[in-house]
């Protein structure tokens, strides 16, 4: 959530900032609703000043024996008290018409990230690997997992409903082995493992930035409960409402979960296969920074990421994404992008973010560090994937397929397939 008080100390910032994000922003209607504010809170301080002298004046006026005039001050006391609590009632709607901006506002990005409408401005900043150039024609995961009977998008219809994937036998396995493989190697470097509820509450999910503004993109619950889009949400809201000590900071932890997301506003994107599904697994990394340091923590993280197509051996690019690119809540985001034969391209695999103190000023997480400052101050919040199970799924698959169609397993994996080396297709 944007901080109110920069945002009316710095209009023209703000404005030019939301312009660079593509987002719809009135600096005139938030301007002379602070306004209004300002006029509110003057007008409710004169009034109770007056309501003041008027109630000391009525006991020395009843001393007096003069009544009536007392009970005219009284009077002017009980007008004066109605005008008040108007005002007040005016004041509180505008606090949440205020509010409502703030909460729905994106926001701001860093000087550092470039200025573009979309993804066609994002900026690659390196590469890694070379992708494979194949002696017979790669087939894609679409086609290559139902051949070898370890992928059923069709079972996951008749489960479920489009969009949802069963996996079965060795896919299974290799699904398992990669979450495992994956939380092994971020614990290995100093990130602490939770287990956390598939379900938050709209506390939970307000606090990162899902709710109020993209309900439509979440699968709800006659409870009120939502299923979670990522872990993000539940390892963020780990700490809402509390105060950290500074020297505990910066903290990094990981999990895995199931993921849901609706995405109603995706319709035809990517609905073939695997990459865009309603159900999901991944391991997400979060971090809580001093905000200082929050910028050389999104490069660890970032390399955290990549850390891992690196042992996989799975050619990938990185790419810094421009102001009309960032989701929500971000300041500035790297995403990694995995080679797919398939697409004949880089896809999305990573999508690694510093949101400063966005989330943490929605969610009301601090510390403090009584050797540095008086009181507490806001920490920063960072999230990225570690990665997507199922698009890395689909990478080793397309990646090291074989003429007679099988897949050889990555050396790394093998430990966490019984020492596997290759998935033969189901007779």
């Amino acid at each position: 959530m944007l901080d109110a008080k920069f945002v009316r100390d710095n209009l023209d910032v703000v404005a030019q900032a939301m312009a660079d994000r593509g987002a719809e922003w009135d600096s005139g209607a938030f301007e002379k609703l602070d306004l209004r504010r300002r006029e509110l809170i003057g007008e409710v301080e004169v009034r109770q000043a007056r309501r003041n002298e008027a109630s000391k004046a009525i006991g020395a006026l009843m001393k007096e024996g003069k009544r009536e005039e007392a009970e005219a001050a009284k009077e002017e006391v009980r007008l004066i008290n109605e005008e008040v609590t108007a005002l007040d009632a005016e004041r509180e709607s505008i606090d949440e018409q205020v509010r409502e901006i703030l909460v729905t506002s994106p926001n701001l990005p860093h000087e550092s990230v470039p200025v573009g409408a979309d993804e066609n401005d994002n900026v690659e900043i390196r590469r890694w690997g070379t992708p494979r150039e194949f002696e017979f024609e790669p087939v894609a995961h679409w086609d290559l997992g139902p051949q070898m009977g370890i992928i059923d998008f069709e079972t996951g219809v008749k489960l479920a409903k489009s969009r949802f994937v069963v996996l079965g036998r060795d896919g299974a396995r290799l699904n398992r082995a990669l979450i495992n493989f994956m939380l092994d190697t971020h614990g290995s470097r100093g990130y602490t493992e939770w287990a956390v509820p598939a379900l938050a509450n709209s506390e939970t999910l307000f606090g990162t930035g899902q709710l109020p503004k993209f309900e439509d993109d979440l699968f709800k619950t006659d409870e009120g409960l939502y299923l979670i889009p990522t872990a993000e949400v539940q390892l963020t809201n780990l700490h809402r409402d509390e105060v950290l000590e500074g020297d505990t900071l910066p903290r990094h932890y990981c999990a895995y979960t199931p993921c849901f997301r609706e995405e109603a506003g995706s319709a035809g994107r990517d609905t073939r296969g695997m990459i865009r599904v309603h159900q999901f697994d991944k391991v997400e990394m979060v971090k809580f920074s001093e905000p200082e340091s929050s910028f050389d923590e999104l490069e660890g993280m970032t390399a955290d990421a990549e850390n891992i197509l690196q042992l996989l051996g799975l050619p990938y690019r990185t790419i810094v994404l421009c102001t009309g690119d960032m989701g929500f809540g971000a300041a500035k985001t790297y995403d990694i992008e995995v080679w797919l034969p398939s697409y004949e391209n880089y896809k999305e695999i990573s999508s690694c973010s510093n949101c400063m103190d966005f989330q943490a000023r929605r969610a009301s997480i601090k510390y403090r560090d009584p050797g540095t400052f008086k009181g507490s101050r806001l920490v920063h919040t960072l999230n990225g994937s570690g990665l997507a199970v199922g698009r890395c799924l689909v990478a080793v698959l397309e990646n090291y397929q074989q003429t007679d169609g099988s897949v050889v397993i990555p050396e790394v994996l093998r430990p966490y397939m019984g020492g596997q080396e290759v998935i033969q297709p189901v007779g």
